[in-house]
């Protein structure tokens, strides 16, 4: 039975050089496998730390039994597996570092950096905006004030910022990020004497770089207010670089001083619109490759249903991702993730009509597609060829007529086109159809299969 350390490598070792064959995923084992070790073996149960949750969860739901088979064919020896998470069994003790005085729960996530954060035309310019801050801090465009909608990537933004700063400009940066509550609660804190004689604005302004999270949040507290308006003007005369982000533009802002809104606007004011189709999927295929899951494994639909249904809000698309791989993984053993797979795993989040109604529409663009031998893509795309233009107006067709669609929502779909372009469309094939047969037969086909 193997104790020692070294034993305990050399076991887990062997393991990994026969799962990497067994397996035959490289990017599952590459992101999973490879990190992780034997923490512990006693008697018949052997501890193995994987480096997050989800590793945690593939290799106890999907991968156990091949593991265990594995483990005991080298050891020779019947072992149970648990999985467990980063340093949870050691028994090292360390020193806790003396708490601060102020937000002790700050802390830059260093998961979320510019390599990570998707850029599309939604979202370009505040993108570039983020990374001249990150490269001269105090020098240009202080303050940086960022707005839109929740959910569209504000916040991943403010921590990509602060760790290019910290792992590219200045090591030793002093950064810190707040959230509009976490700094009311910290000014009713300090007004109350419930923290050491150190004052809030000093403490702040010993910062380098203050990012503020949804500065909305100080809505109506004028003393707060007060507090805040004093910090930003220390930090602004000592070249401090600030960066706030907001649900609303400057001027849209109630109930906060005028004098605020007045220096936001000195600054750059730059907002982050919807995401488009487009930048939705690379989202998706970005989340789905750091997850180590095959890419290659998801059809296409599922990905653009998924861009089409929950675009007004990244956080929601990545939930609605998050709860699609959870099924797979727990309910789903499937090779393929299709669209009835992907139906099933958020028919919750969406309601059975509507979802019904929505993978139809993908549904018969996938298949228009297949029959011409053409992508989606190429379908609800620009290009004017006969073929792609042909395969366009009979989806629209059938769209409309078998669906009930508004021709609104069915030139979204096919490239932002407007109503009157739509219309042309199912009006030219309602033509064709009297005197065509070939077309006749190819629309009845494409019917059959559709209702499959």
């Amino acid at each position: 039975m193997a104790k020692t350390l070294s034993e305990m490598t050399q076991l887990w070792d062997k393991t990994l050089n026969k799962l990497e064959k067994r397996i035959n995923e490289p990017k599952v084992f590459e992101s999973f496998f490879k990190k992780s070790y034997i923490n512990d073996i006693n008697k018949d149960l052997i501890t193995v730390v994987c480096d997050s949750a989800l590793g945690v969860q593939l290799m106890q739901n999907k991968y156990y039994a091949v593991i265990k088979d594995t483990i005991n064919e080298l050891s020779d020896n019947e072992y149970e597996l648990v999985f467990t998470i980063g340093d949870q069994n050691k028994q090292t003790v360390e020193e806790k570092p003396k708490q601060p005085n102020f937000f002790a729960y700050s802390k830059i996530n260093k998961t979320l950096t510019f390599d990570n954060y998707i850029v599309g035309d939604f979202n370009r310019e505040v993108a570039q905006a983020g990374m001249i801050v990150a490269k001269n801090p105090g020098t240009m465009f202080n303050p940086l004030f960022i707005h839109s909608n929740s959910g569209l990537g504000k916040t991943h933004l403010l921590h990509a910022i602060a760790n290019y700063i910290q792992q590219e400009v200045n090591p030793g940066a002093k950064i810190l990020y707040v959230n509009g509550n976490d700094f009311v609660e910290e000014y009713i804190q300090f007004v109350r004497g419930d923290r050491e004689s150190e004052s809030l604005k000093n403490f702040v302004c010993n910062f380098d770089v203050l990012l503020f999270d949804d500065i909305q949040l100080l809505k109506g507290k004028v003393k707060t207010q007060e507090m805040f308006f004093s910090i930003y003007q220390r930090m602004i005369n000592d070249g401090k670089q600030i960066i706030i982000s907001s649900d609303k533009n400057p001027n849209e802002l109630k109930d906060i001083e005028d004098r605020l809104i007045t220096r936001f606007n000195q600054g750059l004011v730059i907002t982050i619109r919807e995401p488009d189709r487009d930048s939705c999927v690379s989202i998706l295929e970005n989340k789905i490759e750091s997850n180590g899951m095959d890419i290659t494994k998801f059809d296409n639909s599922v990905l653009y249903f998924f861009a089409d249904k929950f675009s007004k809000n990244v956080r929601e698309l990545e939930g609605a991702l998050n709860r699609l791989i959870f099924h797979v993984l727990n309910f789903k053993d499937s090779e393929r993730i299709t669209m009835d797979v992907a139906a099933e795993a958020v028919q919750t989040l969406v309601g059975g009509k509507t979802i019904a109604t929505q993978i139809n529409e993908q549904k018969i663009i996938n298949i228009v597609s297949e029959y011409y031998s053409l992508t989606p893509e190429q379908l609800v795309g620009k290009s004017r060829l006969g073929q792609v233009a042909l395969a366009r107006h009979i989806a629209m067709y059938i769209i409309r007529n078998d669906l009930d669609i508004s021709l609104e929502k069915i030139g979204e779909m096919f490239g932002g086109r407007d109503h009157s372009t739509v219309i042309n469309a199912i009006s030219h094939v309602d033509k064709e159809l009297t005197t065509d047969a070939q077309l006749k037969h190819a629309i009845e086909d494409l019917r059959k299969r559709i209702n499959k």
